[in-house]
């Protein structure tokens, strides 16, 4: 250190005599940054729970803009003095700040920060800490959510989140339903998906593991924002970012074994010949003839099949296999950061058949921050193919023609073209298809490619103000083919070489969003103001060739030059929009916060008039728990009291349909004379316009403990109007069909929410709880100009009730006499051992005025149970989820007790005879003359289900390597139990018919998984 007297001695001395106080000043303010830099502090940050090292913190010297970050390996250095304060803060985890004091080596352990309201949660085109929100969000947890094994996001919804509905299947690569706060729609209910801020319709092209946060927004004052895509709700999913520091890869690996945990319970050979052979000695001793029995049925026939015992279930059902390998690498500087992942997904069908789904998907994130300037990018991509299951008729699944196929048909037979066996129409008398071998033969492949690209950057104009422009790129381009060949499978299931067809269709889909979004924030005193306003512009061009080939040989390549006869269409079409937002957000004192958003959007799917809808939502939020004159128990944490209104919208519509169009080339006869002339081909109602949804949402939110133990509440009104439907209009106009589209239906839905949790991790043994409910209550406001109710697949849509209720006869019995049968009402052709009908309307006959309805489908509650733990290096954890309150139309079982030519269900076996009276089972009769198998309540069951989605427990193993940072191995179980009476697979299936809900003909089981996965930190 240089003293005084040397100085002035120095300056005396070496420096003129005139310029010594100019000297003096420039070495004391030398010595003054000198002692201001201070000395360099270092040490490690790392975390309280597992003392596992922190990268990305963030040191920061208290009341300057002095910052350091950890590295890779949690060190951090940093030039501070002895009076500096260091605060230390990273997402996540509680600040903590140290004094410097004499020290030159400072460790520090971060606790997890249990104190979920600091949260900060991603909202519509921004983000808000989660004790500022006052619309109902919810945030999905993702570490509970993540164990279930899918290659669909939207999957790990089921039973997170209250008021969320998911329907799945097991079949690889199937789609995934979800409805948030019920149906509002009688076109489309899926709600709006964004994935780092683009919009998507399905997040399926996108890895599930890369995601960092998952936020649902279920009401108009949270989703107003969206818009004419904000009605069916909005899920907000944001992937995994880059942070700074050292190179920080990941590697994970998940391989699980899969299978359907439950048969149904169907005949073998004995109890199908008996049931088939008693329906046909049944049809011929009414109609008065001698009995005729299938010859492969009768034991006295040269014909009898008795060597042919085919179990299909077990035939066709085989153990899965699902894997998942990624990789992730992080790291980058405050300049530039990068998170990138290569991810493989692959599903091999629990049926044997070549029906898989095969994906890899990469994804690169960039961001950095140069002065006042943000700017980032993505780029992903994504290359699927999926086999594709086969369906003779509509309806027809490969289950059920599974479940239908009859015992005495060979699995495989040379004899037949294609190899597999198939049934006769003299022997058998059964059409039975082989779905084995129908779903080898056929090679139906679908093949997608997705690139998505995304670039935009933020400046700071002045203090507060800041715009940001971001541009995305969104392109699909798929190829579907599908060849059928030449092929014996028995009788009506025979392709010839004129029959024998490939049809391809490709095509693309390119999305491109330009959004320039002003946003300014500002705190005066007690009042923090923040508000947004944007313009978004969106284009979407599709474009589509299909083409086909008929007549192939069976040696002949599949490929369309090849075909006898070719021809093909095009179709391409272009939508455009523009919109307007705008957001205000204002708090007072963290103690009153209100939230208005506007937005208006114009799109060439409607016509001029009526092409712009204007879109808000008003919500406020009153935190009690921070009020002076309210004294509260030290052990409450917060009150909050929240509600809001809003209008949002739903543009689902096909293009061009305000437009009605004419064929000018029709013909007119007129005295057997053909004249030119104009017909209409479809009648469009040229003032259709949005659908509009308005909902009402109120809430509070409770913390008590420290905010360990939380409680959320929630009650909710969703009125839709001008809902599109069908609106039937006279044949005369010339229309087909005879209905026109237009805004002439109405619904509500009702519902109450609840969210707890409890958290523990003040011991060595830490533990979460967590729980949701939810109820909805669906109804039917407006159908139409008159209210006419709109039936569906045994089901009915009438004004007053839910959409789709079920609507069938009532079965109360079984005729036992001819007596019984003649004193009650009529039943065309009814005799002793069959069904009978309840007379609803008391006319004396049984038509089809006597259905009644049967019961809602859409469930009217449902509820998740999450609990995790964790002691030293192991932890568990478990997830039940259910619904219920609502029936099922199991028409599975219908097709398997209607005692015809196909398979029967065992129950079929305790059919009426004179002598077996006691038994609700009719008599099994070929033809069904009396229609013992209409819809009735026979088939009909309860939806109501619990089960216990995923159990898993892991270990952390120790390992202090040079190279490996972390590493863990753990044991996963998916669909592991339900509890349910249903007499199907799964009552937990994939069935959105909107109109026709609730109808299993034969779904995909979801199959019960085994997986072992290990997961390595470098």
């Amino acid at each position: 250190m240089i003293t005084k007297q040397q100085l002035i001695l120095y300056c005396n001395f070496v420096l003129p005599k005139t310029n010594w106080i100019l000297a003096v000043m420039m070495l004391l303010f030398s010595v003054n940054q000198m002692s201001a830099q201070g000395k360099t502090i270092s040490g490690v940050v790392t975390s309280a729970q597992d003392n596992l090292p922190l990268p990305g913190v963030n040191i920061i010297i208290k009341g300057t803009k002095t910052v350091a970050t950890t590295g890779f390996d949690g060190e951090y250095s940093i030039k501070a003095s002895p009076n500096d304060v260091l605060v230390f803060s990273f997402i996540g985890f509680q600040n903590k700040e140290v004094t410097v004091g004499s020290q030159s080596k400072i460790d520090v352990a971060l606790g997890e920060d249990t104190n979920k309201l600091n949260e900060v949660v991603v909202i519509g085109y921004g983000t808000q800490k989660k004790s500022d929100l006052t619309g109902s969000v919810s945030v999905v947890n993702l570490e509970s959510a993540k164990k279930v094994v899918t290659y669909d996001a939207a999957k790990m919804l089921q039973g997170q989140v209250p008021g969320v509905t998911v329907q799945s299947s097991g079949e690889p690569g199937g789609f995934v339903n979800v409805k948030i706060r019920g149906i509002t729609s009688f076109t489309n209910n899926n709600p709006l998906f964004i994935i780092d801020g683009i919009m998507v319709d399905a997040p399926y092209d996108f890895a599930p593991g890369e995601i960092e946060s998952m936020q649902v927004l279920k009401d108009a004052s949270s989703a107003a924002i969206y818009g004419v895509r904000g009605a069916n709700g909005v899920v907000i999913i944001t992937t995994k970012k880059g942070k700074a520091g050292k190179m920080d890869i990941k590697f994970k690996s998940i391989v699980g074994l899969q299978n359907v945990a439950k048969k149904w319970d169907v005949t073998d050979r004995v109890g199908y010949q008996k049931i088939t052979s008693e329906a046909e000695r049944n049809r011929d001793i009414r109609a008065g003839v001698a009995v005729n029995i299938a010859p492969g049925n009768d034991p006295n026939s040269p014909y009898y099949i008795s060597n042919v015992n085919t179990d299909w279930q077990k035939e066709s059902f085989q153990t899965g296999v699902v894997q998942n390998q990624a990789l992730t690498f992080t790291g980058g500087a405050e300049s530039i950061a990068y998170s990138f992942n290569v991810d493989y997904f692959k599903n091999t069908s629990y049926i044997k058949t070549p029906q898989d789904y095969e994906r890899l998907s990469t994804n690169l994130n960039l961001n950095g921050k140069k002065g006042k300037f943000k700017y980032g990018a993505k780029i992903a991509y994504t290359q699927s193919d999926k086999e594709i299951f086969n369906e003779y008729n509509a309806g027809q699944t490969v289950v059920s023609d599974i479940l239908g196929a009859i015992p005495t048909m060979p699995v495989y037979d040379a004899n037949r073209l294609g190899g597999y066996g198939g049934t006769d129409n003299l022997t058998q008398k059964a059409i039975s298809m082989n779905p084995i071998g129908y779903n080898n033969l056929i090679d139906n492949n679908g093949k997608r490619n997705r690139f998505i690209g995304d670039v935009w950057g933020e400046i700071e104009i002045v203090k507060g103000l800041k715009y940001k422009l971001d541009v995305s790129y969104d392109r699909t381009d798929w190829e579907n083919r599908k060849f059928i060949p030449p092929s014996d499978l028995g009788w009506y299931y025979i392709t010839t070489n004129d029959e024998a067809s490939l049809d391809v269709e490709t095509g693309n889909e390119l999305r491109t969003f330009l959004n320039n979004l002003l946003t300014y924030e500002i705190t005066l005193g007690k009042h923090k103001i923040d508000a947004l306003a944007g313009l978004i512009q969106e284009k979407r061009d599709y474009h589509r060739y299909n083409m086909r080939g008929v007549g192939y040989t069976p040696d002949e390549i599949p490929m369309l030059q090849y075909a006898d006869s070719r021809n093909a269409s095009e179709y391409k079409f272009t939508i455009t929009g523009v919109s307007y937002i705008s957001r205000l957000n204002y708090s007072y004192d963290d103690r009153y916060l209100l939230q208005g958003n506007f937005r208006q959007d114009k799109t060439s799917l409607f016509s001029e008039i009526n092409n712009s809808a204007n879109f808000y939502s008003f919500s406020g939020g009153w935190r009690i728990s921070n009020e002076k004159f309210i004294h509260l128990p030290e052990w409450v944490s917060n009150i909050k009291l929240r509600g809001g209104y809003g209008t949002i919208g739903n543009n689902t519509i096909p293009q061009y349909f305000f437009a009605s169009t004419v064929n000018s080339f029709a013909g007119y006869d007129f005295n057997n004379e053909l004249a030119p002339g104009t017909t209409v081909v479809a009648a469009l109602d040229p003032n259709v316009h949005w659908e509009k949804s308005t909902n009402s949402n109120v809430g509070i939110e409770l913390g008590f403990l420290n905010n360990d133990l939380q409680f959320t509440a929630e009650y909710f009104i969703k009125k839709s109007d001008d809902l599109l439907l069908g609106v039937p209009i006279p044949y005369s106009t010339g229309a087909f069909p005879a209905n026109i589209t237009t805004n002439a239906g109405a619904m509500k839905n009702t519902g109450v929410e609840f969210t707890a949790a409890y958290s523990n991790h003040h011991h060595k043994f830490k533990y979460d709880i967590s729980a949701n409910f939810g109820t909805l209550k669906n109804e039917v406001t407006k159908i139409g100009v008159n209210g006419n109710p709109i039936y569906g697949v045994y089901s009915k849509t009438e004004v007053g009730r839910s959409v789709g209720e079920l609507f069938a006869w009532e079965a109360i019995g079984i005729f036992q006499n001819a007596a019984e049968v003649a004193s009650s009402p009529t039943q065309t052709n009814a005799a002793p051992g069959d069904v009978k009908f309840r007379d609803v309307n008391g006319d004396g006959a049984i038509t089809d005025a006597d259905r009644t309805f049967q019961g809602v489908t859409i469930p009217k509650y449902g509820f998740g149970l999450n609990f995790s733990a964790s002691y030293q290096n192991f932890d568990f954890s478990m997830f039940w989820q259910g619904a219920g309150g609502n029936k099922v139309f199991n028409a599975m079982y219908r097709n398997l007790m209607i005692g015809q030519y196909t398979n029967h269900h065992t129950d079929e076996l305790n059919y009426w005879t004179p002598t077996n009276t006691n038994t609700n089972v009719p008599a099994p009769v070929i033809g069904d003359p009396n229609g013992n198998a209409r819809e009735s309540s026979r088939f009909i069951e309860s939806g109501d289900y619990v089960k216990l989605q995923t159990m898993e427990i892991g270990y952390n193993i120790p390992i202090k390597d040079k190279f490996i940072e972390k590493a863990k191995v753990y044991l996963n179980g998916q669909n592991l139990l339900i509890i349910s009476k249903y007499k199907g697979y799964d009552p937990d299936f994939n069935s959105d018919g909107l109109l026709s809900r609730g109808y299993d003909a034969g779904s995909f089981p979801n199959p019960r998984t085994i997986s072992l996965g290990v997961e390595v930190s470098f």
